[in-house]
């Protein structure tokens, strides 16, 4: 044990009327929404490198947290571990995620690097066989070292390209190790700068081959998880590859890997690509890609991705809503891509940010779910569409041009607007949040 979270006890549910700090208001556990416990729907996962790796830097200043366990040995790795496992006892956390070079020190060599992180990776094994926390995702950071200004698959250095590959490898058998239910590529330098420099045509097929490799290498160990990309726009990058869903789908398409990877979809990132949370995540459902979330939210004021905590239930519950007519999720979670402020120095505010977010994420879960089981919104969306139900509308989407032009004229047709109501299911919606 540490004395990092000293006097701070386990968070329990005290219900809206709670009157400390240290309570959830909204997050019962234990609570059946939608014949599902609360727990089971959304999922939480604290994220190693926000709660436990970040010093507090942004773009224009340095670090402004002190930390017993930052440095780079192993002993300290190990005291990081042991911080970690004590945040998610006091917020009964069921899941975690880590990049590798959130854990472990980096080494002289490849060698020495992996190596550091397996013992890491056997250390935290243990410290799971006595806690409830499980590992939602496990990912490589492939974009914060220098080797990888270029990119890491993209890259036009090929040793790069075989680094990057090595440490997927690594990533994944650590992943499997540790019994995580889905592996994160991230591509955070997947882009360029100028295309005076830039082969299109060869960095899409290097990373498509990339890709590819780590299928068929879930598929040799016998990895169950599912395998994610995460869509990423215009930061740091000029022109991200991986820009949002649509992308993301699109280069599946090209590589045959529809069926095999899905996405997890990052609120920031949804809104710097100039989308919606709910529309991302609406449309991955549509193309059968959903797969996980990481829950932030960004300064509206700002052009950059400040991965602040959630706190507007209105927004959240349009992102769960979306979750929950997909089905909810089912190796996927809502991990806390989110960090304190560079101001919020305490360990209570570690712990409040999360638990002020999982109490935000409870109630907009209830609100999605209520509308839902109300169901006149989706009565109100099938009806609109109510028309492509008579065969002889459902016949024109396999007929031709010729045919449905001999239609309009036998039967003169000639349609006059319908509203959307968009103002009325507006007013419906807000009555739930």
């Amino acid at each position: 044990m540490t004395d990092f979270f000293r006097g701070i006890a386990p968070i329990r549910h005290e219900g809206p009327e709670a009157t400390s700090e240290f309570a959830y208001r909204h997050y019962d556990p234990d609570e059946m929404v939608l014949g599902k416990r609360m727990e089971d729907h959304l999922r939480f996962a604290v994220a190693w490198w926000h709660s436990f790796a970040w010093p507090g830097t942004d773009p224009f200043g340095g670090q402004t947290f002190q930390r017993p366990w930052f440095g780079d040995t192993l002993a300290d790795a190990r005291m990081k571990a042991d911080v970690a496992f004590e945040l998610f006892e006091i917020l009964g956390q069921p899941f975690f995620c880590f990049h590798d070079a959130d854990i472990r020190p980096e080494g002289a060599s490849f060698a020495e690097t992996e190596a550091n992180l397996m013992a890491i990776v056997d250390y935290i094994g243990q410290k799971m066989e006595t806690s409830r926390t499980k590992l939602l995702w496990g990912t490589a950071n492939l974009f914060s070292h220098r080797r990888f200004m270029a990119g890491a698959a993209t890259n036009p250095d090929p040793e790069v390209f075989a680094w990057s590959a090595a440490t997927v490898k690594s990533c994944m058998d650590a992943t499997a190790r540790l019994g995580g239910q889905n592996y994160v590529l991230w591509g955070g330098r997947e882009g360029y700068e100028t295309l005076l420099n830039t082969d299109l045509s060869r960095e899409a097929e290097q990373a498509g081959r990339f890709l590819s490799m780590v299928v068929e290498y879930k598929h040799k160990i016998g990895f169950k998880g599912a395998i994610l990309i995460e869509p990423k726009p215009q930061e740091p990058s000029k022109h991200q590859y991986d820009y949002d869903v649509a992308t993301v789908y699109g280069f599946l398409k090209r590589f045959g890997l529809e069926n095999e990877v899905k996405v997890n979809i990052e609120q920031g990132h949804a809104i710097l690509a100039g989308h919606s949370f709910e529309h991302e995540l609406a449309l991955a459902a549509s193309l059968g890609i959903l797969g996980s979330i990481d829950m932030n939210r960004n300064d509206y004021q700002s052009g950059w991705d400040t991965d602040q905590f959630p706190d507007s239930v209105p927004e959240i519950a349009r992102a769960y809503y979306e979750i929950l007519r997909a089905g909810g999720f089912t190796t996927g979670g809502t991990n806390f891509d989110a960090k304190l402020r560079r101001q919020s120095l305490d360990p209570e505010d570690l712990v409040l940010a999360h638990v002020g977010a999982m109490d935000v994420c409870a109630r907009a879960l209830k609100a999605a779910a209520a509308l839902l089981e109300d169901g006149r919104l989706e009565v109100a969306r099938a009806a609109r569409y109510a028309g492509w139900d008579a065969p002889e509308n459902r016949a024109m989407l396999t007929s031709d041009l010729d045919a449905i032009h001999a239609r309009v004229i036998a039967e003169g047709i000639n349609p006059e607007p319908r509203s959307g109501r968009q103002e009325r299911l507006e007013n419906l919606w807000n009555r739930f949040v």
